[in-house]
């Protein structure tokens, strides 16, 4: 997949539909991606780049596009893909899958039940044991992978704001939140709106 000469917008959208997938010993666990968040670099006051910030903790972000930036939150792993050349710090939070190969194993790491296995970018990490020891390493480089073979097209792409992004002048009403629309793996996703899964894709 080609992270660098798309705009990140469009490829917050594009990612949507795309198996994310980590090699556990030996199987392969994750899902579709059903809900990203752009990130638009030193211009957005809500990235992590804003203003050209530079330190140890998101060196990542500066790595070409395609490489895994994690940071913590909360005691939460949160997972972005970077994206752009190299030096222009821009990325996109995934934020939610859909459960499709070795659910058994992902409720091990998460013993939940129901769509809170994965429907938030904390619980993904934690249901897929991604952690940040990826940091750094290049998608499809790494025990993460991204298989767009097995991708699948969203029926719906609805946009919003981005979630948990406060004080941020207009940053925090820009629409550069992106998600399956009815998928029940999404996070917040309101009960009235919830389609069947197989409903929300082509």
């Amino acid at each position: 997949m080609d992270f660098i000469h798309p705009s990140t917008i469009e490829l917050a959208k594009n990612l949507l539909g795309k198996k994310l997938l980590i090699r556990h010993d030996d199987k392969l666990i994750g899902g579709y991606i059903v809900e990203t968040e752009a990130y638009l670099g030193p211009e957005d006051e809500a990235c992590h780049s804003y203003n050209w910030k530079e330190t140890p903790k998101v060196k990542s972000m500066y790595q070409p596009g395609g490489t895994i930036y994690i940071y913590s939150m909360h005691g939460h792993n949160m997972l972005n893909v970077v994206t752009k050349e190299m030096g222009r710090p821009e990325a996109i939070l995934i934020r939610g899958i859909q459960p499709t190969d070795h659910e058994d194993v992902m409720l091990d790491h998460r013993p939940v039940t129901g769509f809170n296995l994965s429907n938030g970018p904390g619980k993904l990490t934690k249901a897929m044991g991604i952690t940040r020891e990826l940091d750094g390493w290049m998608m499809n480089e790494s025990p993460l992978l991204l298989d767009e073979v097995g991708s699948k097209i969203p029926k719906k792409i609805a946009t919003s704001s981005r979630i948990g992004i406060p004080n941020k002048g207009k940053w925090t009403g820009e629409p550069l939140r992106f998600y399956v629309a009815g998928n029940p793996y999404v996070s917040r996703m309101p009960k009235r709106l919830m389609k069947e899964v197989d409903d929300t894709w082509k």
